[in-house]
């Protein structure tokens, strides 16, 4: 019993990554195909940054019935995956730093700005499909919250790899003394 609460952390980081594997595997790349395209950009969030062009140019290469699946997809499961991101992201922090629960705020900032860039996108998507008609301050905001949240995301993985590298020096140290 005292080694499975030792470990609690490790296991717990290692479950939350298969269930974002699970998820990623059986949820996402399902209800993403209804909206792809043989040519261009998967998904505006994919990207690093994108222009009212790029917006246009990935709105319009697709049919009325894609567009809708991709909304339906803003909607529902990428905030799931958002979630399931931050719980496999933070429980890997958790782990490798212990008590310093602080570090958290990156990828809980990371899922606010995933969810506020599928909002904006949300909107564009009814402005195009009402009206055609795209906002270049619209577009611009989102692109740069996407940045931001891509940016996060290297934070998060700058975090990870040096929590293992520390862990590593730790199990090292440990076993020549």
């Amino acid at each position: 019993m005292h080694n499975l609460k030792k470990f609690k952390y490790l296991y717990f980081s290692l479950g939350s990554t298969l269930l974002m594997a699970f998820y990623f595997r059986l949820f996402l790349g399902d209800y993403s195909k209804c909206f792809s395209v043989e040519v261009g950009i998967k998904s505006l969030g994919l990207t690093f940054h994108y222009t009212v062009e790029i917006v246009k140019e990935f709105f319009e290469s697709r049919t009325l019935e894609q567009l809708v699946c991709y909304r339906e997809f803003l909607q529902i499961w990428d905030p799931i995956f958002a979630i399931i991101y931050t719980l496999m992201y933070s429980s890997w922090i958790i782990y490798l730093f212990k008590n310093k629960y602080y570090f958290l705020v990156v990828p809980v900032l990371a899922m606010i700005a995933d969810w506020v860039e599928n909002y904006i996108e949300l909107v564009m998507l009814e402005n195009f499909i009402d009206s055609d008609i795209l906002s270049p301050t619209l577009v611009s905001f989102g692109s740069g919250i996407n940045t931001l949240r891509w940016l996060l995301f290297s934070l998060i993985y700058l975090l990870i790899i040096i929590g293992i590298v520390k862990a590593i020096k730790l199990f090292y140290v440990k076993k020549h003394n």
